[in-house]
């Protein structure tokens, strides 16, 4: 048998190498094996998040250790707090309330200027969250100026009302809330 060159060679008949199997919807044992081998990656990087996130909870740093003790037990305005959260098997936030869509973050010196946070934090906002971010020295010694700046948070917001996450929160003393008075 001898073909044209510049002209692909005929499909196999049915029944022969993938023709039949992409003829009913690639149902074949290649495509139930990478089925599985997908379904066993989403669950294996669950799987991890969840671990990672249940040894976060377990080991606090002293901001978010304060920080929870505002937040848990419905103290801040009777809002629902859920702390080291898996979103969607991609992120772990620090402090999320799912009513409102709010998520607060405790920033150490490794989120100066980082790439990642905003890239996370744009994705976040893409799926109607808002997020506050504080400095953990705001935290510890201003604990007070924090509560209140989440408490003025939007409440049932979208990205648009909620406004640009705060990638670099201002150190203490120099945040000012939406009326401009320093918090």
């Amino acid at each position: 048998m001898s073909f044209e060159v510049g002209t692909p060679p005929p499909s196999p008949l049915a029944g022969e190498g993938g023709a039949r199997r992409e003829a009913v919807g690639g149902c074949g044992v290649a495509s139930r094996q990478a089925t599985q081998k997908t379904l066993v990656q989403v669950q294996s990087r669950h799987e991890l998040l969840k671990k990672r996130a249940r040894y976060m909870r377990a080991n606090p740093t002293d901001a978010e250790r304060k920080l929870w003790y505002i937040l848990r037990d419905k103290r801040l305005n009777g809002l629902r707090w859920r702390r080291q959260q898996v979103i969607d098997d991609r992120y772990i936030v620090d402090f999320v309330c799912f009513e409102y869509r709010l998520i607060v973050e405790a920033d150490g010196s490794q989120h100066v200027a980082s790439e990642a946070d905003v890239r996370r934090d744009v994705w976040l906002m893409g799926q109607g969250f808002c997020i506050l971010r504080f400095w953990n020295g705001d935290i510890l010694n201003n604990m007070e100026g924090v509560a209140e700046a989440i408490i003025a948070a939007p409440r049932n917001n979208t990205a648009q009302t909620c406004g640009a996450p705060t990638p670099n929160p201002l150190p203490q003393g120099e945040r000012a809330n939406e009326h401009g008075a320093k918090l």
